[in-house]
């Protein structure tokens, strides 16, 4: 079977609009660029030759790197990615998950085990499991067309790898935009040498959802939003973002489901215009904010929340009514201990907390940043009337602290050193035309900015759109500043510049993109390869 390109499953989006479903394959001409695909590098993982002037994702180079991690016991698990109902509280909906569950369920091991991970496909098209902020084998990071090939419909994957570092992650395809579907899970890695304290975990996954309301798809939302907005009629009155005029309706419906193209959504936080989509839904582990989860502990428990922000288009602002939040960790990596009322997480960024408990019932409530919405969990110590879905706890509004401000542990803190060489990635397109790209070209598999084993690599994120963006590096973790947080996503507001830090020791060709699946989907990602 011929590897598919990101950018061909896009056009199979387009010219299956009104199926809902993406092609599983395709070939030839990509009706977006114009280019063709036929004679580009096929995935190493076929058997064709390595990349020229690159490292393969199976080459030696990677082989040599895992065996530096020195792969422990494994930790055998067994995952289903079917078609299946999902209760989300009292409304059920048509999905894809892994098994029957929203999230997946989670899956724990220990630092320094072999994750041995059968990955059986019962969906209707092919898949893939990326292991979202892992400094993994590249061979494993689960890209179509670029690490690995796709798991066709019916057939099954072993992913195996070896765990490095612990913390909190997570895990979800990267094959179209099967992410806004159920397909996600916690990956909570374990230090058998914790220095935290605590009595109780919580493991919180946000959430947007649209996937089988009112006969949407994501797919369809997809394929509504690649046609862009145009210039509205030639009114001349929306900027590049193409959210220029708040309010405004009278959009192009979805193929599938009603339009679910977001207009005049702004937050001061993001910088502005606060996404594309216009969610029914928002989740805290798959539950509807009138039908919440709730996590019960006693009065003076001493509690790890593990945050995890899986939507596809949403930050979600984060507090817990009537207690301060002490953030420990950012992309699974130990900060300096900062208090907090709130925490802003962009998709695909995660937080650890601990809070002390009180003596009641508490919304732990996410509100949806920008969009007149909000998730809902319930913590509940003791007695007292359980908060309602409309509940907004003052926290929200009080101190709220960013990645900028916090400071990496001394024990991961990166070493000041001058970069041996900087990538420039300038954050470029809109909603206008769908051309979300990094400078100014779209996704190409082909393309791949080189780097080369133990450089020091500063990237600078330039963001020349009118909207934010969480971007995301696959296989490394990058630190924000001197002395800075290690992230492996992080928000880049518009009109701003990023410059991240990291240091090139995981051998390989690796995925950097906007953690807006519609973004990435539509063309903003990028390769970084390992010279050979």
């Amino acid at each position: 079977m011929r590897t598919p390109t990101r950018r061909t499953v896009l056009g199979a989006a387009l010219a299956a609009a009104g199926t809902g479903l993406l092609t599983a394959c395709s070939s030839g001409s990509d009706p977006m660029s114009g280019m063709d695909h036929s004679s580009m590098d096929r995935s190493p993982m076929t058997g064709s030759p390595s990349p020229a002037g690159f490292v393969a994702p199976n080459g030696p180079e990677v082989a040599a790197a895992e065996a530096r991690r020195k792969p422990g016991p494994e930790r055998k698990v067994a995952l289903t990615a079917t078609e299946t109902t999902l209760d989300l509280g009292g409304r059920t909906v048509r999905s894809w998950a892994y098994g029957d569950r929203l999230p997946g369920q989670e899956v724990r091991a220990t630092v320094g085990d072999t994750l041995a991970l059968t990955l059986a496909n019962h969906l209707p098209q092919p898949t893939s499991l990326h292991w979202h902020g892992l400094a993994l084998r590249n061979d494993m990071d689960g890209v179509p067309g670029l690490t690995q090939d796709p798991v066709r419909a019916g057939a099954s994957f072993d992913y195996r790898f070896a765990l490095s570092h612990p913390g909190t992650y997570w895990f979800h395809p990267h094959s179209g935009v099967q992410q806004d579907r159920g397909l996600y899970a916690p990956l909570i890695v374990e230090d058998p040498k914790e220095p935290l304290r605590y009595d109780r975990e919580w493991v919180v996954v946000l959430d947007d959802w649209v996937d089988g309301v009112d006969g949407s798809t994501p797919d369809a939302v997809l394929a509504e939003l690649a046609k862009g907005m145009g210039d509205m009629g030639g009114t001349g009155g929306m900027d590049h973002s193409g959210h220029g005029m708040p309010g405004m309706s009278g959009t192009p419906a979805a193929a599938d489901g009603p339009s679910r193209m977001l207009m005049g959504a702004t937050s001061p936080l993001l910088g502005g215009d606060a996404g594309d989509v216009a969610y029914p839904f928002h989740l805290v582990n798959g539950r509807l904010a009138t039908a919440p989860e709730t996590f019960t502990a006693k009065p003076g428990d001493r509690i790890r929340l593990r945050l995890i922000n899986a939507g596809g288009d949403t930050a979600y602002r984060v507090a817990l009514g009537g207690h301060e939040l002490t953030v420990t960790h950012t992309d699974g990596f130990p900060v300096e201990p900062a208090t907090t009322q709130a925490l802003l997480l962009g998709m695909g960024e995660r937080y650890d907390v601990l809070v002390t408990a009180k003596d009641g019932a508490f919304p732990l409530t996410a509100l949806a940043e920008g969009k007149n919405a909000a998730a809902l969990a319930v913590l509940r110590t003791g007695a007292g009337a359980p908060p309602d879905a409309s509940t907004r706890p003052a926290e929200l509004d009080g101190r709220l602290l960013t990645a900028g401000q916090l400071r990496a542990d001394p024990a991961v803190r990166l070493p000041d050193r001058a970069p041996d060489r900087t990538v420039a990635l300038e954050l470029t397109g809109g909603m206008a035309r769908a051309d979300w790209a990094f400078n100014g070209r779209r996704y190409d598999p082909a393309q791949r900015h080189p780097v080369a084993a133990g450089e020091r690599v500063r990237l600078e994120f330039r963001n020349s759109t009118a909207m934010w963006h969480p971007v995301h590096l696959h296989g490394h973790s990058f630190a924000l500043g001197v002395g800075g947080p290690r992230k492996d996503t992080a928000i880049v507001l518009p009109g701003t510049t990023l410059a991240v830090d990291f240091d090139a020791d995981n051998p390989g060709l690796w995925m950097v993109h906007c953690h807006n699946v519609y973004h990435a989907e539509t063309g903003m990602m990028t390769v970084l390869g390992y010279r050979a």
